[in-house]
């Protein structure tokens, strides 16, 4: 399918502060980025990099006052979701040495500590797909989407502590239940058509029978309508912008997907 999105953040700035952004989509064999606008108002210097996991990331300091960002792109995404029940688990050595870093607890990935669980929520499972299946039917049935009920990122242990989270908070409790029975997981941030509320959007991929497959624990039926903005660890490593300052969040934020 054919998606718009775009993305508005407004801020008011008290000193020139630097921010590292993550707001391009990227090309690749699962998306097309057909045309795309990057508007910094007013208009400083921004230099573009590439992270260690492949995201495009753009560099600037911001001067004082009112400063906009505003990105869109048009884009192709597949229609569905692929899925493959009995799809293989692949055993450690012989992962590809790029999908390592994907098995090691992270910041907010303590997959060290879920051991026992996640062995009790995939019993009789076939290794592989079928287990984050089942966890991942588990986090609907046990886990509570609540949008907008966390602004800071929980981390696994947090999430599953108190039954409840944000996109983000559930993608950490799967990637860490995941990565407890030696699957790779990783995050995934961007946008979901038909999301409600419409927001930037958050969900894991895990690598079985040689490849990544999508996992959503917030959402009820598995669709197309997913746009890759970044890959990491956990958020820690796909935050859509850092600023190295005093504190400040968007005076606004305003996401749009809509099908062309």
């Amino acid at each position: 399918m054919w998606l718009q999105t775009s993305c508005e953040l407004r801020f008011n700035i008290q000193i020139p502060t630097p921010f590292v952004l993550m707001l391009r989509l990227r090309s690749g064999s699962q998306q097309w980025i057909a045309n795309e606008e990057y508007v910094l108002e007013p208009n400083v210097i921004a230099t573009e990099f590439t992270d260690d996991f492949g995201n495009l990331c753009q560099r600037l300091v911001a001067p004082r006052g009112d400063f906009r960002i505003f990105t869109s792109a048009r884009i192709n995404t597949p229609d569905t979701i692929d899925i493959a029940p009995g799809a293989a688990f692949v055993d450690v050595e012989n992962l590809p040495d790029d999908v390592l870093k994907y098995l090691l607890p992270s910041r907010y990935c303590e997959s060290d500590r879920f051991g026992l669980m996640a062995t009790e929520i995939t019993a009789n499972q076939i290794l592989g797909y079928d287990q984050v299946e089942a966890i991942e039917s588990w986090m609907k049935k046990n886990i509570s989407y609540k949008p907008g009920s966390s602004f800071y990122p929980q981390s696994a242990i947090e999430v599953n502590q108190q039954q409840t989270g944000v996109c983000r908070d559930l993608a950490h409790l799967g990637i860490a239940l995941c990565r407890s029975l030696s699957i790779p997981a990783r995050m995934v941030v961007g946008y979901l058509y038909g999301l409600k509320p419409m927001e930037l959007h958050a969900w894991f991929e895990a690598f079985v029978s040689g490849r990544w497959y999508t996992f959503d624990a917030t959402q009820q039926t598995k669709e197309g309508g997913y746009a890759v903005i970044g890959y990491g660890r956990d958020a820690a490593d796909v935050a859509m912008y850092n600023q190295f300052g005093p504190g400040l969040v968007p005076l606004k934020q305003i996401v749009t997907v809509e099908k062309v």
